[in-house]
């Protein structure tokens, strides 16, 4: 079990029902949204996380999308943000299909989840977390996502 996705648990189910909405409209599982924004934010509290911008400045919204690579939408807690957020994540699933087809099931979901956070250009399709945030971008995630599919997502 993820100790984070537990300790962040009460912070997402604030947003359960955007989570569900967003996941269902762009074909994601609501477990692993949830736990992106376990990870980006901690739920919307996480540290340096200061009305919505995170990175530096670099990254909007519970779900930290770049502004270097999109234009942030909506408040940083609005469904209109949690679906781009989880629109980005779509893109990068199909992205990664298309890029990388000996890719299948749960490692073109890491895939995914590892473009979310770096971009596809520099992913290695045999260790897709070489160069995500701290080396375990999409293992992480997924450990909170398994956590929150228990949890009722």
């Amino acid at each position: 079990m993820s100790r984070e996705a537990a300790e962040d648990l009460r912070y997402i189910n604030q947003y359960k029902n955007k989570i569900i909405r967003a996941a269902n409209n762009y074909g994601m599982k609501p477990s692993v949204v949830a736990g992106i924004i376990s990870r980006e934010t901690r739920g919307g509290r996480g540290a340096g996380f200061v009305n919505g911008w995170g990175d530096n400045g670099n990254a909007f919204g519970l779900m930290q999308v770049d502004k270097n690579w999109h234009t942030p939408r909506g408040a940083w807690d609005s469904q209109e943000h949690i679906d781009q957020g989880t629109e980005i994540l779509a893109d990068c699933y199909r992205t990664v299909g298309r890029e990388f087809p000996q890719l299948t099931g749960t490692m073109k979901l890491r895939g995914a989840l590892a473009a979310y956070n770096m971009g596809t250009q520099r992913m290695d399709p045999n260790n897709v977390d070489a160069h995500t945030t701290w080396g375990n971008y999409s293992s992480d995630v997924l450990a909170r996502a398994q956590y929150y599919e228990r949890n009722g997502y």
